[in-house]
């Protein structure tokens, strides 16, 4: 018996710490005032495998089956298009609107660390804000939740639209502008001679593929460089890119955010700000965290196209995190604060002192009867668990307790209110 490959059990030490980093990215939502949302997991294949979903090769990783009345589903292998679907379900939302999701998607792609095939998204999207605060606002946030989780990070980002002008000013064929976009948002990956094999197999002329290559071989190119260089400073992507870049600066976040103008992300339906989080420390490669701006989806989904529903959304990589807080050694979450432990014929008082411990907000762990009481100290004490109650029949029937500091090596017969006065001033 074992697992399906790409899927895990988590417990104790290691799920404690999973939810430790969901209560710490909910927390951050809910202050950003993002409201709470559950979307289904089952979708008709039909809205999963559309032209403005996850593209061809979210498609051919996706979990597919068909219900007992002949339906084709499938699971969701994200959370954005299951948020636009509800959106469009639902066109009286007063916008903008704001939600935040937590929830399991599914993809049968290739395994490796940080990326599984059932795994945990932590979603935020902003529907009904044309203008770049939309993507301001999600950036800061993801600077404040990766500063909670003591991670620093480097937010790259780009703008498709402007990337796009960039290439038709070079000469890319609009029917190619797409795969092309694909191959430079692989710089970083396979470097510039994989890039260079890649587009020498596109049906590019020589003088735009020449004019590519030197592009890429310039180090670290700015905004103001391309845009000079190209003259489309009064293009709409460009002046989106100079309106989000100047906001940034003004807000502070202009030395996490940084400008990378061959990023594009390999999902179809962004239409303009695309970004993605990495550890500033490049100790880990994988991304952390991605997202943009996707405009166009709700409004095809209800056959208006013609219609703004201005979108703009970011995701946590869940399982990326993990992975790289996995690699730290200072990674612990904190256990039971105090064990009771019963000592002959006094189960009855144990348990109730553990709940009035309970009562108080005081995280109790009731201990075994069957374990020696050397055996149960040692394990309490291997756990961090500082405090131990233990009942005996003579603390019973004086209606107290025995207080027992493991870290001071001290203990004391109190009553029950005295020991929670006692363990809380401590613990404050």
């Amino acid at each position: 018996m074992q697992n399906v490959k790409g899927t895990y059990d988590f417990l104790g030490q290691e799920q404690a710490l999973r939810k430790k980093v969901q209560t710490t990215l909910q927390n951050i939502f809910e202050v950003y005032d993002y409201e709470s949302m559950d979307s289904t997991v089952l979708h008709e294949m039909e809205l999963l495998t559309s032209k403005y979903a996850g593209g061809d090769e979210i498609v051919k990783e996706m979990y597919q089956l068909q219900d007992q009345g002949n339906r084709r589903l499938g699971l969701r292998y994200d959370l954005t298009i299951p948020f636009a679907k509800a959106i469009a379900l639902h066109p009286g939302l007063e916008l903008p609107f704001r939600r935040y999701e937590i929830g399991k998607v599914f993809r049968d792609g290739p395994v490796k660390r940080g990326r599984l095939r059932e795994f945990l998204q932590c979603d935020v999207d902003v529907v009904g804000i044309a203008g770049p605060e939309a993507e301001a606002e999600l950036m800061q946030l993801a600077v404040d939740a990766f500063r909670q989780l003591d991670i620093p990070i480097i937010v790259k980002w780009n703008n498709r639209r402007f990337l796009g002008e960039m290439l038709e000013a070079i000469g890319v064929p609009a029917s190619l502008t797409l795969s092309v976009m694909l191959t430079l948002d692989k710089l970083a990956k396979i470097g510039l001679d994989g890039v260079r094999q890649e587009l020498h197999a596109k049906e590019l002329d020589a003088a735009a593929l020449n004019a590519i290559t030197e592009l890429i071989a310039i180090e670290n190119p700015t905004f103001a460089q391309l845009v000079d260089t190209f003259g489309i400073g009064d293009r709409p992507g460009a002046l989106e890119v100079l309106a989000l870049q100047d906001l940034l600066q003004r807000i502070g976040l202009a030395s996490h955010c940084v400008f990378d103008p061959f990023l594009s992300r390999g999902l179809s339906f962004y239409t303009g700000t695309v970004y993605e989080i990495f550890d500033a420390s490049s100790a880990f490669t994988s991304s952390l965290g991605a997202g943009g701006r996707y405009d166009a989806i709700i409004g095809q989904l209800i056959g208006r196209e013609d219609l703004p529903y201005p979108t703009v959304g970011l995701s946590f990589g869940m399982e990326s995190i993990m992975a790289m807080l996995n690699l730290r050694d200072d990674m612990s979450v904190e256990d039971a604060a105090v064990v009771v432990i019963p000592i002959g014929d006094t189960l009855p008082e144990a348990l109730r002192a553990a709940a009035e411990l309970r009562a108080c907000q005081i995280r109790t762990r009731m201990e075994a009867r069957s374990r020696k009481l050397k055996k149960s100290l040692a394990s309490a004490s291997s756990k961090g668990i500082r405090y131990a109650i233990l009942i005996g029949e003579s603390e019973a029937t004086a209606g107290k307790v025995r207080l027992k500091d493991m870290r001071e090596l001290s203990e004391t017969v109190v009553t029950i209110d005295e020991a929670i006065y006692l363990i809380t001033q401590n613990l404050l």
